[in-house]
């Protein structure tokens, strides 16, 4: 059996090592890890028993698993499908696009955005001292106008005060989560979805699953003030940590979030 291996096979492995790669990244911490890696080693069985061993028998029953499989790997990773195309198409794309603005004139107001994030962990950082629940969304490049219209809209600048005003215990919009957009305080008082992942501690409470069921569906950045422990919690693209300090929080932040 005589194999030709060139330069396109080097690329063509190259590309494919990278693309199971993101994929991995994607579905690690989801309740679907291990699914995954099950159908990796299932694709690579495939691979060897139909193009490298040529097993006709077996070649053409795991053909008829692959085809049949697609559709159930469309109900399996429907979530994190979505999630994907999400960050493929916006974040990515206009990331891409940014590196190149300052070169045909576009300006960026970076002390404008330097301020607005102070503003939010200066806020995160009192409500956590003072033990005050907190739920924060900060957009990323996908819009979230499902969520904003499912709360009460507002239209105000990013204010420290305001933040803590509104997450204060008696005030009527309290409950549910703070969206920030285009710099702005969009919506308060919104739900968001919940994760179903089971990696996510259980003495943790709905705020920190719905931090994590946003930041899976988009790539938002939610922030977590928790009122039993004081601490700040930072929920992005589908990774929840813990116990993040105020300057990582800022840190995070200030990487195109405001």
């Amino acid at each position: 059996m005589n194999f030709e291996f060139g330069i396109k096979d080097i690329i063509d492995i190259t590309l494919v090592a990278i693309l199971f790669y993101q994929l991995y990244k994607l579905f690690k911490g989801t309740g679907v890890n291990n699914i995954f890696i099950g159908i990796l080693v299932l694709v690579v069985v495939w691979f060897f028993v139909v193009y490298v061993f040529q097993l006709e028998l077996l070649g053409a029953i795991l053909n008829k698993v692959m085809s049949v499989g697609i559709i159930a790997l469309i109900i399996i990773f429907q979530l994190e499908i979505r999630r994907f195309f999400s960050m493929l198409g916006s974040r990515h794309q206009w990331d891409f696009l940014q590196r190149f603005a300052p070169k045909f004139g576009a300006k960026t107001d970076e002390s404008s955005d330097s301020m607005a994030v102070a503003q939010v962990v200066m806020a995160c950082r009192h409500l956590a001292r003072s033990r005050t629940g907190a739920l924060i969304v900060v957009a990323g490049k996908t819009r979230l106008e499902n969520q904003i219209q499912i709360g009460e809209t507002i239209d105000a600048s990013i204010n420290n005060r305001l933040i803590e005003n509104i997450f204060f215990k008696n005030s009527p919009l309290h409950d549910g989560a703070m969206i920030i957009e285009n710099k702005k305080i969009t919506s308060v008082a919104s739900i968001l979805p919940l994760s179903q992942s089971h990696f996510i501690p259980k003495h943790l409470g709905l705020r920190h699953r719905a931090a994590m069921g946003i930041s899976e569906q988009t790539d938002a950045a939610a922030i977590v003030v928790s009122e039993e422990r004081g601490s700040i919690s930072l929920a992005v693209h589908g990774e929840l940590t813990i116990n993040i300090s105020p300057d990582d929080l800022q840190k995070i932040l200030s990487q195109g979030y405001i």
